[in-house]
């Protein structure tokens, strides 16, 4: 996230954490199972992963809050979700 232009969004729904990490691979490409973002387009040799994706809640809303500091109804929304799933 340091290095060239990045996109930043937000992605809400049913286990999204849980399903964006799916679509992501695993963190070192090498790893990655094959049509993930990380096994496509990561480079294993620079250990660079072309994606990011938040591994919790609590990782999630500091990273909101950092890209988006005036959105606090996503915030609100990530929490409800996850509410939600732990029900």
């Amino acid at each position: 996230m340091t290095r060239g232009p990045i996109s930043v969004g937000i992605i809400e729904g049913s286990d999204a954490i849980k399903k964006w990490r799916s679509i992501m691979g695993a963190t070192n490409p090498k790893d990655a199972l094959e049509g993930t973002i990380r096994a496509s387009y990561g480079d294993s040799k620079t250990f660079e992963n072309v994606v990011h994706g938040s591994d919790s809640l609590e990782s999630a809303k500091k990273e909101i809050s950092i890209w988006f500091p005036e959105d606090l109804n996503s915030q609100t929304q990530v929490e409800v979700v996850a509410h939600k799933n732990a029900a």
